[in-house]
């Protein structure tokens, strides 16, 4: 078993490890793990500990009305279950992350601290999920058009340099993901329920090959469809993006509203909504608590990350009407949105936008790119390695020169494919 032994405690203490787990017993939930997590950390015992030294011993003194010394003893004697599942799913190319990995999302460690998932099971790129990007979201039962927007958004998304990240579920969901990935582009699936048999899907296992989409799910990787696991990882979702754009939500029900309420309570990442006729839907009761409208036309993504208050739409006395049609003008990408968009990225992600920028028409050689960036050579080398690892660019030969991979004619509509 190819595990490192922090992981192998972290899962026998965290993870179920089959599909059907009545046998087993049930392992400490992520509030619950943080708990013990901090307990082990204020006395300096690391979670191997407890795999090699004699538990009762070192958790003399732990006390905890749900997390008992019984329960831990019989999660910790899994070791034979861990080895098998372990390995059956390694065989099918799934990674697994647990809190203490330099690869774990650090979005989530800053927006959920110690309720951050204990394990992330995954397969793919795994450095696009600290890369940031729109949330795209909606209903599994979404109507035609909506679904049509949300696939030429999603294209768009590519388009403009960002990953969508979104649920992974039928629908909306799926449609932004399959979208962006259409035009080469990038998206990270936070998965409620079946990650293995996604791994292995015709639809998923170029783009996964290829590095442009990373599937990851707190979620035992052979785990049916259960409306609490699909509930509880919405916040995954939210976390990991710099902006979030709910396509349709049904008022007062289902995953999508209460996602969308449980990120404007606790304010994770900008909430847009797109504009729905009907004033009694839940598209428009999100936007009067809080969430934005979609603008009816857009010039730069990006400029939906701006963390600053907008006030909600009072739309009370409003009349009934046809939403405009959501547009999109050429934009000049050389010219930053504002200064608090570009607050919100990080040096890495101002470099892709500038080099977006310089090579969407014709590709640039290193020399050339270095005239126009103020970073030393080892720097661009590192970034433009990074950037070739995403997916973000192409490199040609004869000489090597490096061209933005989206870099495609922009559409003049998401509601036209003209």
């Amino acid at each position: 078993m190819d595990l490192h032994t922090q992981a192998q405690a972290v899962l026998l203490l965290t993870a179920y490890l089959s599909k059907s787990a009545r046998d087993e017993p049930r392992p400490l939930a992520p509030m619950e793990w943080g708990r013990f997590a901090r307990w082990l950390k204020d006395r300096g015992i690391a979670p191997e500990m407890l795999l090699r030294d004699d538990p009762a011993r070192l958790l003399a003194g732990w006390i905890d009305r749900t997390v008992t010394l019984e329960r831990i003893h019989a999660l910790l004697n899994r070791a034979g279950a861990l080895g098998l599942a372990v390995e059956k799913w390694q065989r099918a190319g799934l990674w697994i992350l647990i809190r203490a990995d330099a690869d774990y999302p650090s979005r989530l460690k800053k927006h959920l601290q110690t309720d951050s998932p204990p394990v992330l099971f995954g397969c793919g790129n795994r450095r696009l999920l600290d890369q940031g990007g729109i949330a795209i979201i909606g209903s599994r039962h979404a109507s035609l058009e909506d679904l049509a927007f949300t696939t030429r958004l999603g294209a768009e998304t590519a388009s403009q340099g960002l990953s969508v990240i979104s649920g992974g579920a039928r629908g909306v969901d799926e449609a932004a993901m399959l979208g962006a990935l259409a035009r080469e582009g990038t998206a990270v699936g936070v998965l409620s329920d079946s990650l293995l048999r996604a791994a292995t899907s015709a639809k998923y296992r170029p783009s996964l090959l290829n590095g442009n989409l990373a599937l990851i799910s707190p979620f035992n990787p052979e785990a049916g469809f259960e409306v609490g696991n699909a509930m509880a990882r919405n916040k995954y979702i939210y976390c990991l993006a710099d902006a979030a754009i709910v396509i349709a939500a049904d008022r007062e029900q289902g995953g999508t509203w209460h996602g969308a309420v449980e990120n404007l309570k606790h304010g994770w990442t900008p909430l847009w909504v797109k504009l729905h006729p009907d004033l009694a839907s839940g598209n428009a009761e999100l936007t009067r608590r809080g969430g934005r409208e979609l603008p009816a036309e857009l010039c730069d993504l990006v400029a939906l990350c701006v963390r600053e208050a907008a006030p909600a739409v009072d739309h009370s006395h409003a009349l009934v009407a046809e939403p405009a049609p959501l547009t999109l003008k050429p934009h000049d990408t050389s010219t930053p949105t504002t200064d608090t968009v570009l607050d919100n990225l990080d040096f890495y992600q101002l470099f892709l936008r500038r080099l977006r920028t310089l090579t969407a028409k014709a590709p640039a050689t290193d020399q050339e790119l270095l005239i126009h960036l103020d970073i030393g050579k080892p720097q661009l080398h590192d970034w433009l390695k990074r950037a070739l690892e995403e997916g973000q660019v192409t490199k040609l030969g004869k000489p090597a020169r490096y061209q933005w991979r989206s870099a495609q004619p922009e559409q003049n509509s998401f509601f036209t494919n003209e």
